[in-house]
């Protein structure tokens, strides 16, 4: 995000303002800044005296506006950090007394996480207006891969495209969680290799061969002895890959296999625009095209709409997960 860079840069040259108010969806942004303000605000010898950290469930506005108001001891500043601070959402209005009045000598931030301020209200202007606010959004599953590459390449790493969406895959959309699990790939992999899906499946236990993914590609390869194994294979796992998470992701796919059939132009750049993929995966579109006339594209659409339905009980009677994406194979072949 390019507000924590400017923050962080601000904070690099001593250019600090007197509150920071860290809101939204994503909490990995929220805590990375949090993080650093707590590492690179104060010495060490600074913090023992003017840094504490505080936490939404056990304070209330009236005492951190309190701790806020005291004066650092032997430093330039103190730094009070309130993490978990949407527990304070039903009163955190008041802290518009605090902003009408602030202690230069304090920096004030608040991780505002799952929630944002009401941005019509005065809170939200005033610290627009005195401090900082970033609103953390989460990143969309298009966006994801990307965002992989980046804070591999940052790090003298790569990784192949097809290893970034199985990450996707089984971490879903969450950064902190994601990165988690790249810092392990990081410490098994020297520096300049790529990350590839081997080296996922070694060291984080995600199969490389069955996973939604492959399944994916499988159907619209028309491949159906590989997706029948794949299928088999979730069936002996239902736990770890239950049909409610896959259904989604097929659906996704022929959504945009859809798209593309109505695409004018179908060059590989444009397509990949237009359907918010990476353009290495666009190969894969045009050979489901292929497969899959328009017409039966609308079927398959309709037909995993109907499997999702029975996998949350609506006219299922006894079908196994694996049943139903049996049926859907069933369909496919037709």
């Amino acid at each position: 995000m390019d507000d924590i860079k400017r923050i962080v840069a601000d904070i690099d040259k001593r250019q600090l303002k007197p509150i920071y108010f860290l809101m939204g969806q994503e909490s990995y942004y929220i805590d990375q800044l949090a993080n650093y303000i707590e590492e690179n605000v104060l010495t060490e010898e600074e913090k023992g005296f003017n840094q504490s950290i505080l936490y939404g469930k056990d304070v209330s506005v009236d005492e951190i506006i309190s701790a806020a108001k005291r004066f650092p001891m032997m430093a330039e500043y103190q730094v009070i950090i309130v993490k978990e601070a949407q527990d304070l959402s039903r009163n955190i209005e008041d802290l518009i007394l605090y902003l009408k009045q602030m202690q230069p000598t304090t920096i004030l931030v608040f991780c505002y996480k799952y929630k944002t301020l009401d941005k019509r209200k005065k809170l939200y202007k005033a610290i627009k207006e005195k401090g900082e606010v970033v609103e953390s959004k989460r990143l969309y599953d298009n966006q994801i891969p990307d965002w992989i590459k980046r804070v591999l390449h940052g790090k003298n790493y790569s990784i192949s495209p097809k290893a970034a969406i199985l990450l996707l895959e089984f971490l879903g959309t969450d950064l902190a969680k994601i990165n988690n699990e790249l810092q392990k790939l990081m410490l098994v992999t020297p520096q300049g290799q790529q990350i590839t899906p081997h080296i996922i499946e070694e060291n984080i236990g995600i199969s490389k061969d069955f996973n939604n993914f492959e399944l994916q590609n499988a159907l619209g390869q028309k491949d159906f002895k590989k997706a029948f194994r794949i299928i088999n294979y979730f069936s002996q796992n239902p736990k770890e890959h239950p049909v409610q998470k896959t259904t989604p992701l097929l659906y996704l796919y022929f959504s945009k296999l859809l798209k593309y059939h109505a695409l004018s132009d179908k060059s590989k750049f444009n397509a990949a625009k237009q359907l918010g993929i990476n353009a290495y995966f666009v190969k894969d579109y045009v050979v489901g095209a292929k497969n899959y006339p328009m017409k039966k594209v609308s079927a398959m659409i309709e037909q995993i709409r109907t499997i999702d339905a029975k996998s949350k009980g609506v006219n299922a009677a006894s079908a196994t997960n694996a049943d139903l994406l049996k049926e859907l194979l069933i369909n496919a072949a037709k």
